[in-house]
């Protein structure tokens, strides 16, 4: 199947077909379009050769610069994401967000008899068992590039 693709730019209009959903056309098709289509459409772009020449251009022209400053914009804007990685959203700072999330406190009573030898718990509030720790910190160190470990409390040896 063909597929025609009609680009207009100001008083410029170029058209080109492409054969799609042909096994080798690809890259074919890319090359066309980066050695062609492109350049084409660019050149038809009503960019003015002095700096005066932007304030002389009317609303069509506008309009039809306003694709490829978004392409290029939202181009800018993925490397900067990619690329700067004071750009990363931060993990929040906010520690326990599950476990009884109402209290202003938490606070756990464990009786030591109930122990038995050995008993680890959990630091990272992130253990679907609390308050004993389940290894989920391993995954918390591994995102927030922490060093955070259970407490582990056991009986006496005699």
């Amino acid at each position: 199947s063909t597929v025609c693709v009609v680009i207009s730019s100001g008083s410029k209009t170029t058209k080109f077909s492409i054969s799609a959903f042909r096994p080798g056309i690809t890259m074919e098709t890319l090359s066309g379009l980066v050695k062609t289509t492109l350049p084409n459409y660019l050149s038809g772009l009503p960019i003015p050769n002095t700096f005066g020449g932007w304030f002389r251009l009317g609303f069509k022209d506008w309009l039809s610069l306003v694709p490829p400053t978004a392409a290029l914009g939202g181009l800018v804007y993925m490397s900067y994401l990619a690329f700067c990685p004071e750009a990363r959203p931060k993990p929040s700072t906010k520690v326990n967000r599950t476990i009884r999330p109402a209290e202003a406190k938490v606070v756990d009573m464990i009786d030591i008899e109930d122990i038995g030898e050995k008993a680890a718990f959990c630091r990272c509030w992130k253990s679907k068992n609390w308050p004993y720790c389940d290894g989920s910190h391993g995954a918390h160190n591994k995102e927030c590039q922490d060093n955070l470990g259970p407490v582990v409390v056991q009986r006496k040896k005699n």
